[in-house]
Parts: structure tokens; sequence; C-alpha cells
């Protein structure tokens, strides 16, 4: 009896998780770097994001890696 209202249920979850975990981690990452990508051509910025945090870690010093500048470039 229970059966019933158990499977739809479980489906709407199952959808709606999946649907989240699409939007967090494809959607979301996407919409940033167009976002950044759009202002920095509105500003008339000839540099990539990647090229700007290389630049700037060099002229504070520090010695930085391609990965690195990945990571930092994905979380901003």
């Amino acid at each position: 009896m229970v059966t019933p209202f158990i499977i739809p249920i479980l489906i709407v979850t199952i959808v709606g998780l999946s649907g989240y975990l699409v939007y967090r981690y494809v959607m979301y990452d996407l919409l940033c770097k167009r976002s950044v990508n759009q202002t920095l051509q509105k500003y008339n910025i000839k540099k990539t994001p990647s090229e700007i945090i290389k630049e700037y870690y060099n002229n504070k010093g520090e010695e930085i890696s391609h990965k690195e500048i990945q990571n930092i470039e994905k979380i901003f």
C-alpha cells in the first residue's frame, strides 16, 4: 500500500538531486567563466584570467604552478 507513494517520491528525489548536481558542477562554472570573460571584454582587457593571476603572483614575487593557477581561476 505504501509502495505507490514511495516510488514517485524516490523518482522526484533522484531527478531533483541530479539536476542540482548538474547545475552546481557544470552550469555554474560555465556561467561564472562567461561572466568573467564578458567583464574583461567590456573593459577592453586583452588578457585571460589565468594570465592576470600569473602576473599578480609574479608581481608579488611568488612562484605559482599552472595547476595552482587553474585552481584559483576555478574558485573565482
